[in-house]
């Protein structure tokens, strides 16, 4: 007979996991305000101070990456001041 373990991890809303989903919604929200047809595969992380954006954007639409980032730690209550770097690229019009 054999054995299978099961294992979970629940976070709680001020997680940097779910920080970084919101910040990753909130940059696809805004993409397809602007543009309906975008196709976005953008990530975000957070450590300490300092925010990275990551990944591909396929999307006619004028993102401000950083000032999404920072918006959305202000509106969840973060006063501190963070740093973002911004690494997204155009999405290979393959996909």
């Amino acid at each position: 007979m054999s054995r299978y373990y099961f294992t979970s991890e629940s976070v709680t809303s001020g997680h940097p996991d779910k920080i970084c989903d919101l910040i990753a919604d909130s940059i696809l929200d805004e993409a397809l305000r602007q543009d309906p047809d975008s196709h976005m595969a953008v990530e975000a992380t957070i450590k300490d101070d300092l925010i990275l954006v990551y990944g591909e954007a396929g999307t006619k639409a004028d993102i401000n990456f950083e000032n999404i980032a920072l918006n959305v730690l202000k509106e969840i209550g973060y006063d501190e001041e963070y740093h973002v770097i911004t690494k997204v690229n155009t999405q290979s019009s393959e996909i």
